[in-house]
C-alpha cells in the first residue's frame, strides 16, 4: 500500500520505511502506512508550487468551487465507506464516524459554494488614482492535523485552503490517517488537478517538522499540543511564515442556581464523552454554583452512571482511546487524583467482551476537586469531567478563567443580563449560552486564546485566514 499523495500520483515513501497502523480496540496492526520524511516533503512542496504555477493557479474562483462542489457529492456517496475507515483507525463509534463523514462533506459544500463570493474593496483616494484591495491566497500551504477528527479535520483546515487558490500539502497523524487517504483518492476523481493536494503520511518529528521548517511553504496550520505549537512557531518563523494554531483547551461548563437543570445534565455529559473526552473543546469542567451543587452533580452522576463504552460496531456513548500512549496519559491523570483523595462520583461501564488488550477507558467524574489540582487545570484529553464550586457570579468568572487555555465554554443561566456580562467576560474564542457545542458548526468561526493558540478556522473567517490582501493602485491622468 503506497500512502504518499505526491503531484496526482501515489508513491513510496523515498527510503521504503513503513509505520503499523494499530487497532485501538484491541492493540493490534492491520495495516502500514508509508513513513514519509523531508525528502517526501520537498517532493511535495516543489509538486503544489508547479500547481499553483500551472493548472490549479490558472482556475477562476468559480472553476475551483465547482470542484470542490464535486468533491464533496463524491464524499457524500462513500459515506458509509469513509465511516467504516474512520471507526476502525479511531475506535469512535460508527455513528460518530457518519456524523464525522457528513461533516466533512459539509466544510466542501461550505468552501466550494464561497470560493467565487470573496470580494475585494475600492478605496476612494486621490482623484488620479483608483485604488482597489483583493484577496488572493498565500500559496502553498501546510496542514498538520490530529488524530481525534482526522475526517472532519481534512475538511476543516483543507476545504478554506483550496477554496482560496492555495496549493496544499497534508502530513495526517500517524496514529489515523486512513480517512485521509481514502479522501485523497476521491480528491483526484473530483478533478483537483496534479500537486494541488498532496498527503504526506509519517511521524510528526520527521515528515512534520520537514513541511513545517520547509522555505517553499508560505502558510502553515497546526492542532495539536501547546508545546509542539511551539515548536511550529519557531519553525516557520525562521522563514516569516504566518500560522493559524488551535492547541486545546480546558474549557468550562458554568452552570448558575436559576439554570434548566434537566436540559444542562445531557448536554454536559455528551460534552465530555463524546470521541471519549478526545476533544479540544471537550467541556471538562463543571462548575457549578454553591446552593445546588450537591443537587446538580448528583445528577451528572447518575447520568455518568449509564455511559457504556465500547466498540465502532456496538455503537455506544463513546469508544476507546486513540493510541496506548495517550491511554497511559489519561489512566494516570484518573489514577493520581484517585490517590491525592480527589472524590471519585462515578464511572460509565465497559461493555461485555472487550479485548483486555484495547484502550478502554471508563468516564469518570471527579467531584470537589480543589482549584489548585492538576485536574482542575491541565487537559487530560480523555473522557474525565471534574466538578467545582462557586459562590457568586464574580467568583465563577473567577474560576472559568483560571487556566492556561481558553477555547470554547459553556454558560447555563435563564438570566439575560448575566448571560451576556459571562459571555463578555469569559476568556474564551467560543460561548454557549445554554446550549454546547452547537452540533459542530461549519459556519461559526473557531479558535482560542491564551494557550489554546491563535487565529481562526471555520466560518468565512477561515477563509480570510487562508488568504493575503494585495493593494492595487493605478494612476491615471
Amino acid at each position: 500500500m503506497t500512502t504518499l499523495l505526491i503531484d496526482g500520483k501515489w508513491i513510496s515513501a523515498q527510503d521504503g520505511q513503513t509505520i503499523d497502523v494499530i487497532n485501538p480496540c484491541n492493540g493490534e496492526a492491520f495495516a502500514r502506512i508509508d513513513r514519509g520524511g523531508a525528502a517526501d516533503i520537498d517532493l511535495a512542496v516543489s509538486a503544489a508550487q508547479r500547481a499553483l504555477d500551472g493548472a490549479w493557479g490558472r482556475l477562476t474562483a468559480t472553476e475551483r468551487g465547482r470542484i470542490l462542489l464535486r468533491f464533496a457529492g463524491l464524499i457524500l456517496g462513500h459515506t458509509e465507506e469513509l465511516a467504516q475507515i474512520e471507526a476502525r483507525d479511531t475506535g469512535k463509534p460508527i455513528t460518530v464516524a457518519r456524523n464525522d463523514v457528513a461533516a466533512v462533506a459539509r466544510y466542501f459544500e461550505f468552501y466550494g459554494a464561497a470560493a467565487d463570493k470573496v470580494h475585494g474593496q475600492t478605496i476612494p483616494y486621490l482623484n488620479a488614482y483608483n485604488v482597489s484591495v483583493v484577496r488572493v491566497p498565500h500559496g502553498v500551504t501546510a496542514h498538520i492535523i490530529p488524530w481525534n477528527y482526522p475526517a472532519q479535520m481534512f475538511g476543516r483546515t483543507l476545504a478554506p485552503a483550496l477554496a482560496m487558490g492555495n496549493a496544499a500539502v497534508l502530513k495526517p497523524s500517524e496514529d489515523a490517517c486512513l480517512s485521509a487517504l481514502k479522501l485523497g483518492e476521491l480528491a483526484i476523481e473530483a478533478g483537483f488537478p496534479p500537486g494541488a493536494l498532496n498527503i504526506v503520511t509519517g511521524y510528526g518529528h520527521e515528515a512534520g517538522a520537514a513541511l513545517t521548517a520547509h522555505p517553499g511553504i508560505h502558510f502553515a496550520t497546526f492542532t495539536g499540543s501547546p508545546e509542539v505549537g511551539v515548536m511550529v512557531q519557531e519553525a516557520t518563523a525562521r522563514n516569516h511564515v504566518p500560522c493559524v494554531l488551535e492547541l486545546g483547551g480546558k474549557s468550562p461548563q458554568v452552570v448558575f442556581s436559576d439554570a434548566d437543570l434537566d436540559k444542562a445534565v445531557p448536554v454536559i455529559v455528551k460534552a465530555i464523552v463524546q470521541n471519549a473526552g478526545q476533544t479540544c473543546s471537550a467541556g471538562s469542567r463543571l462548575l457549578v454554583q454553591q446552593d445546588i451543587y450537591d443537587k446538580f452533580v448528583g445528577m451528572v452522576a447518575a447520568a455518568f452512571r449509564q455511559v457504556r463504552v465500547g466498540t465502532p460496531e456496538m455503537d455506544l456513548d463513546c469508544g476507546p482511546i486513540v493510541n496506548s500512549k495517550q491511554y497511559q496519559r489519561v489512566s494516570s491523570f484518573i489514577e493520581e487524583a484517585k490517590a491525592s483523595g480527589v472524590s471519585l462520583l462515578a464511572e460509565g461501564s465497559l461493555a461485555p467482551g472487550l479485548s483486555s488488550a484495547g484502550y478502554f477507558i471508563k468516564p469518570a467524574l471527579f467531584g470537589s476537586v480543589p482549584r489548585d489540582h492538576k485536574l482542575a487545570c491541565r487537559e487530560v484529553f480523555g473522557p474525565v469531567l471534574s466538578a467545582m464550586s462557586f459562590v457568586d457570579e464574580e467568583d465563577a468568572v473567577r474560576l472559568a478563567n483560571a487556566t492556561e487555555y481558553g477555547l470554547a465554554a459553556g454558560v447555563w443561566t435563564e438570566n439575560g443580563g448575566r448571560q451576556a456580562r459571562m459571555a463578555k467576560r469569559l476568556l474564551s474564542g467560543q460561548v454557549f449560552i445554554n446550549c454546547y457545542g452547537a452540533g459542530g458548526g461549519v459556519e461559526l468561526p473557531f479558535g482560542g486564546v491564551k494557550k489554546s493558540g491563535h487565529g481562526r478556522e471555520k466560518g468565512f473567517l477561515a477563509l480570510e485566514e487562508m488568504s493575503t490582501t494585495k493593494t492595487i493602485v493605478q494612476y491615471h491622468n
